[in-house]
């Protein structure tokens, strides 16, 4: 593996990688199919340190989106978390649930579950009894859904995974949110 003219690493096959940090201290690495200054497809993950959020994003040699993924599972990775002390962010439940959430969840959900999943997280972090919601989440959507994957009943995965986001949202999430708003 050598480097190209501005630092970054090439490999054998032409491919670039480029690591770097912006001003903020988060992290993106880039893979590029050759040289960066000309026209090429890439897949760049970007990992948010602030928001704990890591995504995929991949790109055409026009520069067009090919496809974006967040890789952060916030209440399964907050029940890993809790239930583990040594914490693997690529356990089989997190495994399992991104293939369910990359090849089953409609993007309407995914996009209100990333956009609610911190407040919900944010919420239970405030309850003295946070020890038990996790223990109840992990037990009843996380442990259930897989379960249900497993068994290829995708149709009940999902629907125990949305009623419980939009339970838990509701119970968790909304005062976190109306807490925030009367302080703006």
């Amino acid at each position: 593996m050598g480097k190209d003219k501005y630092g970054n690493y090439v490999n054998d096959e032409g491919v670039t990688i480029k690591a770097n940090r912006d001003k903020k201290g988060n992290s993106h690495i880039s893979y590029y199919d050759g040289d960066v200054s000309r026209k090429h497809s890439g897949t760049h993950i970007n990992i948010n340190y602030e928001k704990e959020t890591v995504n995929i994003k991949r790109h055409n040699e026009d520069g067009s989106e090919k496809s974006s993924t967040d890789i952060i599972c916030y209440l399964t990775t907050a029940c890993m978390r809790h239930n583990n002390e040594n914490f693997d962010d690529n356990c089989y439940e997190l495994r399992v649930l991104r293939w369910f959430r990359d090849n089953f969840v409609t993007k309407e959900d995914i996009e209100h579950y990333y956009k609610i999943a911190p407040y919900i997280v944010e919420g239970i972090s405030r309850e003295e009894k946070q020890d038990l919601i996790y223990d109840y989440i992990y037990d009843n959507v996380v442990d259930y859904c897989v379960e249900e994957i497993e068994k290829g009943n995708y149709e009940e995965a999902y629907t125990r995974y949305k009623e419980s986001i939009l339970s838990l949202e509701e119970t968790f999430a909304r005062p976190v949110i109306e807490q925030n708003l009367v302080k703006t």
